[in-house]
C-alpha cells in the first residue's frame, strides 16, 4: 500500500479531537508483525507500534562468547515516527464531504490531508516498505489529542514508554512544516511560550473629574511602548528574537462617564533559549517599578533545539536534497507541537512534513506528488539511519 491509499483511508475516519473512531484498528491491521502498546485517559487514545528488526542473539556459544554476547546485546538504534490522527472540526462550505476524500487536479481533498494524515500516511507506508539488514528498532507513536489540550496524548504515552524503557533515541514528527515546496523547511526546534496577565490598579471615578481619579489606562499607556511588541532578546541563527505580544485588553464598566478601577492586559511571549519566565518577570518588574500592579506568568512550553549537525538532521537533509532537489531551511518558527514532549525526555527530534498552506482551512488538500515524495524521503531516512 502506498501513501496515497493509506491517507485516503485515514481521512475517511472523522477523528475530530479527541475521537479515535476505530482508526487505530485499521493502522494495527497494517502491521501484524509489530507489537503494540495503548494508553489514554479522558476520551483520548494513544497507540504505539514497535518492532525490533534483526534482534541481537540472546545466546552465543564458543570462544569469546561473553565478549561477543556483550557486543551484540547493545541496544539497537530506536527510531520513531510520530503524529496525530485527530483533526479540527471541518466547518461548512466544503466543495465535498470533508471525510470522504476526493482526488481532483492532482490533489487529495479532505480534513486532515495536510494536518496531518498526509504525513502519517507517508510514514506508515515507508515503514511498511522498510527492511533493514542490521539490528534496528522502528516505532510509531500516534495520538488522538494534539489539536486539543494534549495533556493525555503524546505526553502521556512518552511517560508510559519511559516506564517500560522504550523511549526512542530519535524521532521525526510529521507535522506539515513546508511553506512553498516540499523540502523547503525542517523544524529543528520550537520556541517556548509564556502566558501572562498584568493588572494595573487605579482609582475609579467620574470622567468629568479626572483630577479625583487615578485612571489605570493612562498608566498603562505610559509603559505600553516598553511592553507591546518588545523584543526580549536578539535571537540567534535559528530562533527569532523573543517577543511579547499583547492579546487582550480589558477595563471599565461599559459606561462612558466612569473611569476604571483597573486595566487588565493579557499577553503571550514566544521565546528562545535566551529568555525564561524568570528573565521576563525581571524585565516587567523593572518596567513597572513603583506602579500598583499584580502580575501572573505561566510557562506553557519550553523552547528546545536539536543540533543542526546531528545524525538525524543530517540524514533527513541528505534525503530531502536527493528526493526533492531542495535544500531545506532549518528553523524553529511557528507555534508549539508535540515535538516538545520528545525533547523533554532527551530525545533527538525534528519535524518534517508536507506544505501547510491549507491547514485547518476549508477544502484542505495535499498534492499527490508531495505524498509520493514524502514517503520516499521517510524511507530514505530509515535506510540511512539503519546503515549508519
Amino acid at each position: 500500500m502506498d501513501a496515497l491509499e493509506i491517507t485516503q483511508k485515514l481521512i475517511s475516519y472523522p477523528t475530530i479531537t479527541p475521537k479515535e473512531c476505530g482508526i487505530f484498528e485499521y493502522i494495527k491491521s497494517l502491521f501484524p508483525t509489530f507489537k503494540t502498546l495503548e494508553c489514554g485517559e479522558n476520551g483520548v487514545k494513544n497507540l504505539f507500534l514497535y518492532r525490533i528488526f534483526n534482534p541481537p542473539k540472546e545466546h552465543i556459544k564458543g570462544k569469546h562468547a561473553k565478549e561477543k554476547h556483550a557486543k551484540e546485546n547493545v541496544k539497537p538504534l530506536h527510531f520513531s515516527f510520530a503524529g496525530h490522527i485527530d483533526v479540527v472540526p471541518p466547518g461548512d462550505n466544503w466543495q465535498s464531504d470533508p471525510f470522504k476524500p476526493i482526488i481532483k487536479e492532482g490533489f487529495l481533498y479532505g480534513r486532515g490531508a495536510q494536518d496531518m494524515k498526509g504525513g502519517v500516511g507517508a510514514f506508515l507506508s515507508a515503514s511498511l516498505n522498510f527492511n533493514p539488514k542490521t539490528p534496528f528498532l522502528l516505532s510509531m507513536l500516534l495520538t488522538s489529542d494534539e489539536e486539543g489540550p494534549g495533556i493525555f496524548g503524546t505526553k502521556l504515552m512518552l511517560e508510559k514508554l519511559k516506564e517500560k524503557d522504550l523511549l526512542p533515541h530519535m524521532a521525526i514528527v510529521a507535522e506539515p512544516t513546508c511553506e512553498k515546496v516540499l523540502g523547503d523547511s525542517i523544524k529543528i526546534g520550537r520556541r517556548g511560550s509564556i502566558n501572562g496577565k498584568l493588572i494595573l490598579k487605579g482609582v475609579q471615578g467620574h470622567a468629568a473629574y479626572p483630577q479625583k481619579c487615578q485612571n489605570p489606562i493612562d498608566t498603562l499607556a505610559s509603559v505600553l511602548p516598553l511592553i507591546s511588541g518588545v523584543n526580549l532578546d536578539d535571537g540567534d541563527e535559528y530562533f527569532d528574537p523573543s517577543k511579547l505580544v499583547i492579546t487582550n485588553l480589558h477595563a471599565g464598566l461599559g459606561a462612558n462617564n466612569v473611569t476604571p478601577a483597573s486595566v487588565e492586559t493579557i499577553f503571550n511571549a514566544r521565546h528562545s533559549l535566551k529568555t525564561t519566565k524568570e528573565s521576563l518577570k525581571e524585565y516587567l518588574e523593572k518596567v513597572l517599578k513603583d506602579l500598583p500592579y499584580t502580575l501572573e506568568l505561566e510557562s506553557s512550553s519550553s523552547p528546545f533545539i536539536t543540533a543542526s549537525h546531528s545524525k538525524l538532521t543530517s540524514v533527513l537533509k541528505e534525503n530531502i536534497l536527493k528526493t526533492c532537489r531542495t535544500t531545506p531551511l532549518l528553523n524553529t518558527k511557528g507555534g508549539t507541537s508535540d515535538a516538545r514532549f520528545f525533547s523533554t525526555h532527551g530525545i533527538e527530534v525534528v519535524e518534517f512534513g508536507v506544505i501547510n498552506d491549507r491547514i485547518h482551512a476549508i477544502d484542505e488538500r495535499v498534492s499527490l506528488k508531495e505524498l509520493e515524495l514524502l514517503e520516499k524521503v521517510f524511507l530514505g531516512v530509515l535506510e540511512g539511519l539503519s546503515e549508519a
